[in-house]
């Protein structure tokens, strides 16, 4: 029996390949087909694929060339005006680069790369952090769909006041229905580059990630030059990470917990869902671990001693490695969470390998990744700015930015305000310097107006 390209995956493939496939939104061998010969490492965007997968699909391919001319028959590449997310965008030949205004001689380009995409892809690839590329895709994801929807040009044809021009979009994208819309899934059709427009300081980010972009692109000889550079940025000046407006006060954690507490009675989340979502709080408050490090994190990772200290062995930034502490009021938060999933409290009875984040059913995988991650978050934050959008619009406002790096700042700032000694924390967070625990420093504003207010009250008559 021979393949056909409108064959469903299941057809084809096992049952574990096919949920992943229809996960990422790829029903058919002709979507499939297209994904494979066009994308290096095209398979790390579909969580819970992986590589020994990707090799049974690629000889599967292998073994059937045919499919993948028929499939490029029928491809439709994205037309002017249709946003689509990076892993499923196909470039009009003519805006893909491979004639672009300043591309730079081919017999001098250390670049095997024949198209923008795939050298943006191979600039991508260059970085070994997760979170770092899924940062970097992002903005290159946002200039090149702005490139070919709204200038009708290739990357490799910007030019400087195109890049002036895109500073000024980014600022207000518009129109707004095209380019904005609340956080979805990236297989969704409500998906949109933006959640709305953006800060100083994010343009500020954005215009330093295209810059550096293009000035690899320049070393490597794929184009003559970099519009962004010597672009500025009014009103960018850098905030801390830990900046008050990035952190939850005390008494929001509070109000945020509340409706964590009623998520599947009052708001119409799932068990399972509700009580990862309240673990995730918990466990990202008391402990203050980058999200990559709590997706990544497996029940052999934690220790309880003797003297019922509790730590958790991560590897951060640099892939160094560290120890985390793990206070009671976490350790009860993961009890509860262990004996909901249905797996032992007891560290003795634990298979190392059990994620400490489980997907739920129906998820493909173990554990989860960091995107997903922060939509679950996105999602919850977003239900609690419902819940206080008419008593307190500021708030809902700030729920609607968070991300979840914002637990790591909560727990910092939290720490430091319950009396954590300074080092404690540093040590914690594993900051090379306590200068940059000390950002954590800041006071509630609200407190610091009452204690100014008292010092300088009204003048006695």
């Amino acid at each position: 029996m021979q393949p056909m390209i409108g064959d469903a995956v299941a057809d084809w493939f096992s049952q574990r390949i096919a949920t992943a496939l229809h996960a990422a939104g790829i029903k058919t061998l002709a979507g499939l087909t297209l994904r494979v010969p066009r994308r290096r490492r095209w398979w790390a965007a579909i969580p819970g694929l992986g590589q020994a997968s990707a090799q049974r699909i690629e000889g599967f391919f292998a073994a059937h060339p045919d499919l993948t001319e028929r499939a490029r028959a029928l491809v439709i590449p994205v037309q002017v005006g249709e946003i689509v997310p990076w892993e499923t965008l196909v470039v009009p030949a003519d805006l893909d680069g491979t004639r672009g205004q300043f591309r730079a001689p081919r017999a001098t380009c250390v670049l095997s790369a024949s198209s923008d995409y795939e050298a943006v892809q191979a600039w991508i690839e260059r970085h070994e952090a997760e979170a770092t590329q899924r940062a970097y895709k992002k903005e290159a994801e946002r200039l090149i769909l702005w490139a070919v929807v709204q200038r009708g040009k290739a990357l490799s044809s910007l030019t400087s006041e195109d890049a002036t021009a895109y500073r000024a979009f980014v600022r207000n994208p518009t129109p707004k229905a095209r380019w904005v819309g609340p956080a979805r899934s990236r297989a969704s059709a409500e998906w949109r580059p933006f959640v709305g427009p953006l800060a100083a300081t994010s343009v500020k980010y954005a215009v330093s990630v295209l810059g550096a972009l293009f000035r690899w692109l320049v070393e490597q000889h794929y184009v003559v030059a970099n519009p962004f550079a010597g672009l500025k940025v009014r009103g960018g000046t850098a905030s801390s990470p830990a900046d008050a407006g990035r952190v939850f006060t005390q008494a929001e954690w509070r109000l945020i917990r509340v409706v964590a507490d009623g998520l599947e009675w009052s708001y119409g989340w799932s068990k399972d869902a509700a009580y990862r979502l309240r673990f995730v709080l918990d466990f990202g408050r008391g402990t203050g671990l980058r999200p990559s490090e709590l997706c990544d994190a497996t029940l052999g990772d934690i220790c309880i001693e003797e003297l019922n200290d509790g730590w958790i062995d991560v590897v951060g930034k640099g892939a160094k490695k560290a120890k985390v502490s793990v206070p009671p009021l976490v350790r009860a938060a993961l009890n509860r969470y262990l004996t909901h999933r249905g797996v032992p409290t007891s560290p003795n009875l634990w298979h190392p390998d059990t994620p400490l984040v489980a997907k739920l059913s129906g998820e493909v995988g173990g554990g989860i990744t960091p995107a997903r991650l922060l939509d679950i978050l996105e999602r919850f934050f977003e239900t609690v700015a419902k819940v206080v959008s008419e008593t307190n619009p500021l708030l809902a406002e700030k729920l609607r930015s968070a991300t979840t790096h914002w637990m790591r700042h909560t727990h910092a700032t939290h720490a430091l305000e319950l009396g954590v000694p300074l080092l404690a924390v540093r040590d914690n967070l594993r900051h090379a310097s306590v200068a940059t625990t000390s950002n954590y420093l800041h006071s509630d504003a609200a407190k610091r107006a009452a204690e100014l207010s008292k010092a300088f009250g009204e003048p006695a008559e």
